[in-house]
């Protein structure tokens, strides 16, 4: 899966003002107008730029390509719980077989049975696998989730998305993107 990022529209990639980015995914991206507006609005600083200007009749500017804000947003420890993020933390897959396609989810315990719509009771499965294990608890059902639901942290949702890319990168962009991968000898 990859989320669609077009090169013409010339987006800016935003840092926090630790040179990291705000997200990973979906990647944290400003069209050129915002990026624009923000830095003369003194909010951010100019990191990198595009060969690509902008004009007016008395004023030209090249385009920012990576922007990073003058002030440190404390990111927050935990995300918000939603089905999307569910899906990120289960990596797109289905929790029962594996599967990528046709995603929705399912209470590992039903809620008929006291299972609740939370972060320890809810897991990525494709619609076959949902339908299959029904209103069964997972012994009766046979179907065992292949990680245990949990409450991920926003740095293991950051993690899971850089498993998924968007399908282009500026290459203004790869020093602030995996900045804390491992480099080869």
């Amino acid at each position: 899966m990859t989320v669609a990022v077009s090169p013409d529209g010339l987006p800016a990639l935003v840092l926090n003002a630790d040179y990291r980015p705000l997200s990973y995914y979906p990647l944290s991206l400003w069209s050129w107008q915002d990026a624009i507006k923000a830095v003369f609005l003194e909010r951010v600083n100019i990191v990198a730029e595009y060969e690509h200007a902008v004009s007016s009749p008395t004023f030209s500017m090249k385009l920012p390509s990576v922007v990073s804000l003058k002030t440190y947003v404390k990111p927050s420890r935990y995300p918000a719980f939603t089905r999307f993020n569910v899906f990120l933390r289960d990596r797109f897959q289905c929790q029962y077989c594996g599967t990528p396609e046709d995603l929705t989810f399912d209470h590992v315990i039903p809620r008929h049975s006291g299972g609740a719509t939370t972060w320890e009771n809810v897991v990525a499965a494709c619609s076959p696998c949902n339908l299959r294990k029904g209103g069964l608890m997972p012994a009766k059902a046979k179907m065992w989730p292949l990680q245990k639901p949990f409450q991920p942290t926003v740095h293991d949702l950051h993690n899971n998305g850089r498993l998924f890319p968007p399908n282009h990168l500026h290459e203004s962009w790869m020093d602030y993107l995996y900045w804390d991968v491992e480099l080869e000898p």
